[in-house]
């Protein structure tokens, strides 16, 4: 009878593992809506030299934080969750420059995987036309 208790609660201690385990997957599970993107759009002042030296900062900082380069004034981050996400906009939000226009944006990794991205073409230099010598 013991033994049978022995083995009743193996059992039911298995169980409770797996369960506890399927739930801690359940709970990191990697979701296209759970995946976050932020986007920093920047419009700084770069007319005196302290301005361009604070608009260079902020680069430096969003790069330093993870940030990488989608356009000249923008740079965007991925991040695991919302929860991640938040710490680094606060970050953001802490070395603003004063003067400047700094918006940020936080979108799921679905939204961002529907952006349109166009590129146009190449301008190409004609070739001028070789020019004639006349012999008469």
């Amino acid at each position: 009878m013991s033994s049978a208790l022995t083995i009743m609660k193996k059992q039911s201690a298995a169980v409770t593992k797996r369960r506890r385990l399927r739930s801690s997957l359940q709970r990191t599970h990697l979701s296209e809506y759970r995946i976050m993107w932020i986007l920093v759009f920047f419009d700084l002042p770069t007319e005196t030299k302290v301005e361009r030296k604070a608009h260079s900062d902020f680069r430096k900082k969003l790069l330093k934080d993870g940030f990488t380069r989608m356009q000249f004034s923008i740079y965007k981050r991925h991040c695991a969750s919302i929860e991640n996400a938040e710490v680094h906009c606060k970050r953001v939000e802490k070395f603003i420059p004063v003067k400047g226009l700094v918006s940020i944006m936080m979108i799921t990794d679905k939204q961002f995987g529907m952006i349109k991205t166009f590129y146009g073409k190449k301008s190409v230099m004609k070739k001028s036309d070789p020019q004639q010598l006349e012999m008469f």
